[in-house]
């Protein structure tokens, strides 16, 4: 298996995205282009449709369960809904480290007065902001879809060509650092 099958995992992921499941990758894609035409174009709301949704859900069940007891038939198979205790434990864990991870950024900005990370973070939001003025969060999320299809297939094909544009394009980076690095060194000793 290729570098872009590991680096995606290695399993069914990587294996939908990578099209060597062409019936799940079609299904995934079209059922994600039928939900975004559903929300962006004919004008539904996610909230109220993932409400009418459940709603619609429990009423069936209702009915169905209501109508079991009246026929003397079985009540519909409903698994045990319960969250396991290890599993919230585990997810608030990791949100635990995630927001420790933003606070030390935080502070190292605020009290630390880290210069570089200030101005990533600033440059970070702003284009969050422009981006979001131009497209909303639904057809961005849409547009990821489409990416996460697209990206890791053309990689996986033209690796080879992929890594020596790459590589070309980190060298003359790394140039246009070190010039503007020895210019600025040179002012300094001349000042």
């Amino acid at each position: 298996m290729g570098e872009p099958y590991r680096a995606l995992g290695g399993g069914a992921v990587a294996d939908v995205l990578l099209w060597r499941k062409r019936n799940q990758s079609v299904l995934i894609l079209v059922f994600s282009t039928f939900l975004w035409l559903l929300f962006e174009k004919a004008g539904c709301n996610l909230l109220s449709f993932i409400s009418n949704v459940l709603f619609l859900l429990v009423v069936i069940l209702f009915l169905w369960a209501k109508s079991a007891a009246l026929l003397n038939r079985p009540l519909p198979p409903l698994p045990n809904l319960e969250v396991p205790e290890d599993v919230v434990v585990k997810a608030a864990d990791e949100t635990r480290v995630c927001i420790n991870h933003a606070l030390s950024i935080a502070h190292d900005i605020a009290i630390g007065g880290d210069l570089k990370i200030f101005w990533q973070l600033a440059i970070g939001l702003w284009f969050i902001s422009f981006i979001g003025s131009l497209v909303n969060f639904l057809t961005l999320v849409y547009i990821g879809v489409l990416l996460c299809f697209s990206i890791p297939l053309l990689y996986d094909k033209n690796q080879a060509l992929i890594d020596d544009k790459l590589n070309a394009a980190y060298r003359m980076a790394q140039k246009l650092q070190n010039m503007i690095t020895s210019t600025g060194s040179k002012e300094k000793k001349n000042q």
